[in-house]
């Protein structure tokens, strides 16, 4: 079958082991289904393993990609939730220590076809093109349990979200917006400032710029870059919630001061549960929020895909169809 994996890990060209070919067929498993995959969205996870990041050399040859929709072995249309537990683990799947993502362990969905555990796949609701479900399982799933889970806000809160542009930060944007909150966003591109206010943005500030107001959380995507920002934007009591690093991961000032003075909470998210995915399809299926498709290539073409994510050239998902 055509697929899209790591044939080999490169910190510096990351690109020079990524390879569009042939890969055998997965084989039958127990309690595992195969999904016929119409449509999967790419994501920094899946450069990030090209590196080396969370794939290990002897797990190579790799399928990439964690979000994919498409047709199940019944005929049904789904969408395939990436984290895969250890089977003894119950509770929020987050939280198991033994928890991975499809593309690390086990061969990931950009590809014919993906096998994934029986729990993994949701049903796609009517309203959403394999497409656009193909865009939530990671980054749009990050954004909702960002804001709501671990963020805990509500209508009539106000939110700044760092770095608007990526996956993550415009499902941040357009999230945020329709669940009624005061949003505000930063990006040292004018083009992509005046895209975020397109998607819902009160308010769209030059990277490090000040605020009109001190926020209830921030949404924390770049790391070492903005840090220092995000924690000054906050009132007393405010919360940040950081999913990722891109920037870095060690910021000159960790501002441990005003964190203690002000009783700020930091907060880590990562990814999200299935029920919290089944939460995000019934939004977008009841509000009519469609998420942000930057392009659309044939998986024939993921390379040019890889190459814009690389060069930071998107603004929205990038999404693989057959």
């Amino acid at each position: 079958m055509l697929a899209v994996y790591a044939e080999s890990l490169s910190q510096q060209d990351p690109l020079s082991g990524l390879v569009v070919g042939e890969r055998p067929d997965p084989e039958p498993r127990d309690g595992w289904v195969p999904v016929d995959v119409k449509a999967a969205s790419l994501n920094h996870h899946d450069l990030w393993s090209l590196r080396g990041v969370g794939l290990r050399e002897e797990a190579l040859p790799m399928i990439l990609g964690c979000d994919a929709a498409g047709i199940d072995e019944s005929g049904n249309e789904v969408v395939v939730h990436s984290v895969v537990n250890d089977p003894s683990w119950s509770g929020d799947e987050t939280l198991d220590p033994r928890r991975s993502l499809l593309s690390e362990r086990h061969q990931g969905t950009f590809a014919e076809t993906v096998l994934v555990p029986a729990r993994n796949v949701v049903p796609k609701p009517d309203s959403l093109s394999f497409e656009e479900a193909a865009c939530l399982p990671t980054a749009w799933l990050t954004a909702y349990r960002m804001l709501f889970t671990q963020g805990g806000l509500k209508p009539g809160d106000s939110v700044l979200v760092q770095g608007a542009g990526g996956g993550v930060a415009t499902s941040l944007v357009s999230l945020a917006r329709a669940a009624g909150l005061r949003v505000y966003a930063t990006s040292r591109d004018e083009s992509k400032r005046a895209r975020a206010r397109e998607l819902g943005a009160h308010e769209v500030l030059d990277s490090g710029a000040r605020l009109p107001e001190k926020v209830d959380a921030v949404m924390e995507t770049v790391g070492k870059a903005t840090w220092s920002h995000s924690i000054k934007s906050l009132r007393p009591g405010g919360t940040l919630v950081v999913c990722g690093t891109t920037s870095g991961a060690d910021p000159e000032n960790a501002e441990l001061t005003r964190i203690f003075f002000l009783q700020l909470r930091v907060i880590g998210s990562t990814m999200g549960t299935r029920s919290e995915l089944e939460s995000l399809l019934s939004l977008l299926d009841v509000s009519g929020l469609r998420p942000l498709i930057d392009r659309q290539l044939p998986m024939e073409q993921a390379r040019d895909g890889f190459e814009a994510m690389a060069k930071g050239d998107v603004f929205g998902k990038i999404v693989f169809s057959r």
